[in-house]
Order: structure tokens, then C-alpha cells, then sequence
């Protein structure tokens, strides 16, 4: 039979694949032998196109040849299918390895092993049929304990890898590890052999693994509340955060599973200071650094802060509330402006009720020095109160804000543009309010502490 163009083998592949018929009336449609239609369309799905062209004649490696039986045995292949995997298009030179790699091992499938079989032939006629017959098939079961050895010598340091130890490093219980993970698919004695282990530490060694860790659902939990505020949380607030859960547990059994974990929260930035001078003018400092609040809207303290990045800056102006430290509103802007101002301070008005007439306190900026600014405090009936010149201190629970939220957030991430800042700080103001968890709350949130003991 004659060879045929490659499109003319594309064009049949395509008439087949299309579903419309089978094998058979395919062949018969383009006149075509159904074999060699059967290889064509073996090839086409393994390779595509390439998979139906011609081939010079290929001299094959022994390392190719033991890869194709390999694959063929362990997947239960047949010669057509492991020819189409590994684009052979003579599916008989498989069988044909496969045999003399049964008869004589690995160096029956050498290149030049033909030569030397047909120099050989003369000397085996001689012996008798069964006798050979005997020495075949034992050297047949040599061979395979051979190859199953060699297969295992090449697992061991593969699953050491991936375990994350070497044959030199790994210790007797890291060895016994890998020997359970292999067990299933080769022989105990031949893995303890290669791993240099004894029996009875094998044994030692596997029921000491099997003991389980009392602390692991701890260790969990743990990572799971360290992770879901984003390594925010040292160990005070977790262990505040487990116990919420119904869980009595140690501070001091926290902090040292932390420290097994390697989980560590939020290095703070050093503290700011000023020049300490004289009390403003403008307003009086009411507040006197009585941080504390009997009832929501009784003080509230208010502040400017700027973020840069990639040289641009970004301005946020909060109103923070003394009694829960809930942040009640804010306003960001490109530019300081005291329209940002005068925006925040329209919201916080819209918390209050009728009756509620807070404290505000605030630094000596420019903003809150202005007579706009004093004339809409008035109007609300609302006692302002300011800082004294330089000092931070006096408005130090806004200033503590302004470090937590820069050390848990903006701190910890690199941002691109300004609208991905502004984006970031409106869900760590949403994440502060109702899920950060305050110690001198009774480790409630914000939010929740106001919901529960607020109205009461």
C-alpha cells in the first residue's frame, strides 16, 4: 500500500473525529487501511497535526526506551497507546523492546544490542529448550526485583525532598516518616535497609508519630484568629479572643504556641514628641487628659493625619469617641482643606440626639482655629476644647489611633495609588469599629461594646 500526503491523513483524522461514522466506514470512505487510520488518529490526540506526519527513522536512547516501558506497565498500557503517548509511530518496536528487555535486562535494550544478539545466536542453539527456557524466566524475576529496587532507591530521596529533609540531615523519626509513605508500594525490608533504620526503631519511631499533639486544635485556632486580623493580634488579644469562644485557656500557653508557630504581631512605631508650650488662646483645654467617658457622646476627640504615597498624599480627619473608642466619623481628602473638616463634621452631628452635647477636643491646627468651625460647634451646643501648643499628649487617644492604624495597616502594605489607600482605610475604619477587639472593653469590640452596655 502506498504512503499517503499528510493532508490527505489530516483530512480522514478530521472526517473521524467529527463523530459522523466509525472506523471502519471511515476507512472506506477515503480509501484508506482502518489500521493505519487507527494509529493516524492515536497520534492526532496525543500530538495534534505533528502527530500524523512522517518521521525520519529515530534511533531510540535506552533511557527512552525503559521510560516507555515504564509507563506502559505502570498504567496498564497497551503497545498502541504507549506508541501515541510517546509518538512512536511503529507500535511493534515496543513489543519488540519489551521482549528483549524481559530476556536480557537493561542491556538488551542498547542501541547495538541486536548486533550482539545475532553474534550470540550461534552458541545458544546448542543448549536444550527447556533449560533455556529455565534460565529466562529466572533471570526474568531477577530482573524485576532489579527494577523494583531501583524504583525504590529513586522514591526514597524523592519523598525525602518533599518532605523537606536529605538522606544526610534527616533524623530517625523524619526516615520513619518517609518509610510510611512508602510502605504501601514497596517492601518494609528493603526500605529500612535504604533508610539505615532498625526494625524496633521503625516501630518506636511510627507509634511516637501517631501520638497526637494536645495542643493542635489550639495551634489552629490560634493561627486562624491570627490570620483573620491579618497578624494584628499579639497574644493578649488572642488569648481575649479564645476565651470568647468558650475556651479557658493561659495567657502564658498562648505566647508560647505563638512563639512554636513563629507568629508575631505588629512592631508599633516609636512614639512622636513635640515641643511642650503654652495653652492656646482660642479655646480652653477642657478634656485635661480625662480620657475616660461615662456614656457614648460625652467626649469626643478629633485630629488631621496625612499618608503619602508615591508622592502624593492623602488627609483623614476622624472624630473618635472616648467611651468605646469607636471611630464615629471621618472624612478623607486629596487636600487638607476645611471642607474635609466641616464634611466630617455634618456626620458626627447626624450620631447625636437632641439632648447629646459632647466635648470636642482637637490640636491647635489651623482648622479648628477657624470661626466657621467654632460658629457650627456653637450651633450644636458643643464644648470645644484644645490642646495645648506642641503637645501631643493632651490629645493623646486620637494620637494612638492614628499609630495603630498606621502600624496594623498602612504600614504592612504597598499601595499603587491613593484610591487604593482610600479603599484600604474606609475597611481597617469598618474592621476597628465592629471586629478589633479592645482589652480595656472586656475584649468587645468597639461597636459591640456600645450595642451592649450603651444604651444601659
Amino acid at each position: 500500500m502506498g504512503k499517503y500526503s499528510e493532508e490527505t491523513k489530516l483530512a480522514v483524522v478530521k472526517d473521524y473525529c467529527s463523530g459522523t461514522a466509525g472506523l471502519k466506514v471511515v476507512a472506506r470512505r477515503h480509501d484508506v487501511d482502518v489500521t493505519s487510520l487507527r494509529k493516524w488518529v492515536a497520534g492526532y490526540r496525543s500530538h495534534g497535526a505533528a502527530g500524523v506526519r512522517e518521521k525520519a527513522r529515530a534511533t531510540y536512547s535506552l533511557k527512552f526506551k525503559l521510560s516507555v516501558l515504564r509507563r506502559m506497565r505502570d498504567e496498564g498500557l497497551s503497545y498502541r497507546q504507549a506508541a501515541a503517548l510517546f509518538d512512536i509511530r511503529n507500535f511493534n518496536i515496543i513489543a519488540t523492546w519489551e521482549r528483549n528487555y524481559d530476556q536480557g535486562g537493561l542491556e538488551a535494550l542498547s542501541p547495538h544490542a541486536s548486533l550482539r544478539r545475532k553474534k550470540m545466536t550461534k552458541y545458544q542453539t546448542t543448549e536444550s529448550p527447556r533449560s533455556s527456557k529455565g534460565d529466562a524466566r529466572r533471570t526474568r524475576d531477577e530482573l524485576i526485583k532489579e527494577l523494583d529496587n531501583l524504583r525504590m532507591e529513586n522514591a526514597y530521596p524523592k519523598k525525602a525532598q518533599c518532605l523537606g529533609s536529605n538522606d544526610r540531615a534527616a533524623s530517625a523519626a523524619q526516615k520513619a516518616q518517609i518509610v510510611i509513605e512508602l510502605r504501601h508500594q514497596y517492601p518494609l525490608a528493603g526500605l529500612l535497609k535504604l533508610a539505615g533504620l532498625a526494625r524496633s526503631t521503625f516501630y518506636y519511631q511510627k507509634k511516637a508519630l501517631q501520638v497526637a499533639d494536645k495542643y493542635a486544635d489550639l495551634k489552629a485556632r490560634i493561627k486562624t484568629v491570627f490570620d483573620r486580623h491579618k497578624g494584628r493580634y499579639g497574644y493578649r488579644r488572642i488569648t481575649a479572643t479564645i476565651r470568647q469562644e468558650g475556651l479557658a485557656v493561659n495567657h502564658k500557653t498562648i505566647q508560647r504556641l505563638m512563639a512554636d508557630l513563629r507568629l508575631k504581631s505588629c512592631v508599633r512605631i516609636k512614639k512622636y514628641r513635640a515641643y511642650k508650650g503654652e495653652v492656646g488662646k482660642i479655646a480652653p483645654n477642657v478634656l485635661e487628659r480625662q480620657f475616660d467617658a461615662e456614656s457614648p457622646n460625652q467626649k469626643w476627640v478629633t485630629d488631621v493625619t496625612e499618608f503619602n504615597v508615591r508622592g502624593e498624599k492623602l488627609y483623614l480627619s476622624p472624630v473618635l469617641d472616648l467611651y468605646n473608642g469607636e471611630i464615629v466619623a471621618y472624612q478623607m481628602a486629596r487636600r487638607p482643606l476645611f471642607d474635609m473638616v466641616g464634611t466630617m463634621l455634618k456626620k458626627a452631628f447626624g450620631r447625636l440626639k437632641q439632648s447629646d452635647k459632647p466635648i470636642l477636643h482637637s490640636d491647635q491646627g489651623w482648622q479648628y482655629q477657624m470661626a466657621v468651625y467654632r460658629r457650627l460647634l456653637e450651633k450644636r451646643s458643643i464644648t470645644q476644647s484644645m490642646s495645648r501648643k506642641g503637645n501631643c499628649y493632651d490629645n493623646a487617644a486620637m494620637e494612638s489611633f492614628f499609630g495603630t492604624l498606621k502600624a496594623e495597616f498602612f504600614y504592612l502594605n504597598k499601595f499603587d495609588n491613593l484610591d487604593e489607600l482610600e479603599v484600604g482605610i474606609k475597611d481597617y475604619i469598618r474592621y476597628y469599629n465592629h471586629d478589633r477587639i479592645k482589652l480595656k472593653l472586656q475584649g468587645m469590640s468597639p461597636v459591640k461594646y456600645r450595642t451592649q452596655f450603651g444604651q444601659a
